[in-house]
């Protein structure tokens, strides 16, 4: 890298505004909104010298997203020292960079590939038809709930291949836990709030329990007989090959992987069937289009890829309410953004959230329409759920493939219907977006359409439903009413 020059003085007349940082972190979305709605596709939030940085267009997305040696992942801020488990687990496919990010996804990219999903159909089956099993002879669920259990389940089976249900349920809520503290201890750092600064013991604390349970997970998969349908064990297998993986690095793969499947795949279930039970006519038609394509109760893999109908539901659901709300990136030198000049280790904040939701970029943006995906393809860097560039989720294809498999199952078994008046609260914790309160569902017959009712919320701030008889409430970053 060539040797660091400070700018000269910063231009005047920029899109900063003053005040405290804490007001992203409370409330990222509001936040976002108004920057974006008083600056457009740059702002800056700026506390003293301590600076945010926000792009919100696909042009400036994609100049963060494509160049990612100058604008690096820093997915924890905390990593601890180079000793330490929190160095470790710390230390997977998303805090790397440069060199060791090339090779690490050449080690990870085959058992990801579209042509590894056959192998991982019937696991995905099975736990969906475990799933539907369950829900007879009940009336209601909270569907939210339902869906976080049902993830924990899958991504523990395919990442993991555990079969010990109580092993996999205490593992995948210790990684969700220590994944949201992380975030919270990595906010203040970055603000300088002396809140969360006590927090970093009790974190390191929690690192160490979890690598003694990942290590435990390791020396199971090691003490028995494997058919290698899992990514562990198919990561475990290359460890000893061409591109050997040491346990340290698995450690870190491992649980930075479970960490970026398990909740957010869970609050895409949990949004996409709650807008399907909100717009009976789109329930309608993607249930004849199932009838009509699916043969059985069980698809064949190859029928999961022939539903465009389907797809374009899942689609317009990570777009209008994404589970990742937004992420962002380090600078490693002086670089400029349009006219704001930032020096290294500059944060910038990219948003699928407030991209998806520009009228300029989709028409109607804050309402559920699966049918705009027959008229339009928009750019990586216009529609990015998953990211883009050479940093896009390495677990795309195989989480699409989760999605509509386990929807077919659900939707062949039951319909959907929101409990009327029910609270529907969205929240942004560890940069996702996902459901702060039950969602109250009724089961009802497979044959059966529910009508759109009336619900309260914040969800009316994320996305216009066809009912608005009780709108309330903005996204907050903490709390749920």
């Amino acid at each position: 890298m060539a040797q660091l020059k400070p700018f000269p003085e910063q231009d005047a007349a920029l899109p900063v505004e003053f005040g405290s940082l804490l007001q992203f972190s409370d409330n990222p979305i509001d936040c976002m909104k108004r920057l974006q709605t008083r600056f457009g596709d740059l702002a800056v939030l700026q506390e003293g010298e301590q600076k945010l940085t926000f792009v919100f267009s696909p042009e400036l997305n994609r100049q963060v997203l494509s160049n990612g040696e100058l604008f690096q992942s820093q997915f924890f801020a905390v990593r601890g020292n180079r000793k330490s488990s929190q160095r470790r687990v710390t230390s997977g496919l998303l805090s790397q960079n440069g060199e060791e990010h090339r090779n690490s996804r050449r080690a990870l990219k085959d058992v990801f590939a579209l042509k590894a999903l056959p192998a991982y159909h019937d696991i995905i089956c099975n736990l969906s038809e475990q799933l539907v099993v369950s829900w007879k002879n009940r009336d209601e669920i909270d569907l939210n709930a339902e869906m976080v259990q049902f993830m924990l389940r899958m991504t523990s089976a395919l990442l993991f291949g555990v079969d010990d249900a109580e092993f996999a349920e205490q593992l995948g809520q210790r990684i969700d836990t220590w994944t949201q503290h992380n975030h919270q201890v990595g906010m203040g750092a970055m603000v300088s709030d002396p809140r969360f600064a006590g927090a970093y013991q009790n974190l390191l604390l929690e690192a160490e329990q979890l690598e003694k349970s990942i290590r435990e997970l390791f020396a199971r998969h090691r003490r028995r007989s494997n058919d290698g349908r899992n990514i562990l064990s198919l990561l475990l297998n290359t460890s000893g090959k061409q591109s050997p993986l040491s346990d340290d690095a698995l450690i870190g793969h491992a649980t930075l992987l479970f960490a970026a499947a398990h909740l957010t795949t869970a609050h895409t279930f949990s949004w996409t069937v709650f807008l399907l039970a909100q717009h009976p006519q789109v329930m309608r038609a993607l249930k004849q289009e199932l009838e009509h394509n699916v043969a059985g109760l069980r698809p064949e893999f190859a029928e999961t890829d022939r539903l465009p109908l389907l797809d374009a539901v899942i689609r317009e659901s990570m777009r209008i309410l994404p589970a990742s709300a937004y992420s962002q990136r380090i600078t490693s030198d002086f670089t400029t953004l349009e006219n704001v000049r930032l020096p290294p280790g500059s944060p910038v904040i990219f948003s699928q959230f407030i991209t998806h939701h520009r009228n300029d970029l989709y028409r109607d943006a804050d309402q559920f329409q699966p049918e705009r995906w027959s008229q339009i393809s928009p750019s990586p860097y216009t529609y990015l759920p998953f990211g883009a560039g050479p940093r896009m989720c390495i677990g795309a294809p195989l989480a699409m493939s989760e999605i509509r498999t386990a929807l077919i199952i659900m939707l062949k078994h039951f319909s959907f219907g929101v409990q009327p008046g029910t609270m529907i609260n969205g929240d942004v914790i560890s940069t996702m977006l996902g459901p702060a309160s039950p969602i109250r569902t009724r089961l009802l017959p497979a044959e059966e359409i529910a009508d759109t009712v009336p619900v309260s919320g914040n969800i009316h701030s994320l996305v216009k439903l066809p009912s608005e008889a009780n709108s309330s409430g903005s996204v907050s970053g903490r709390a749920a009413a």
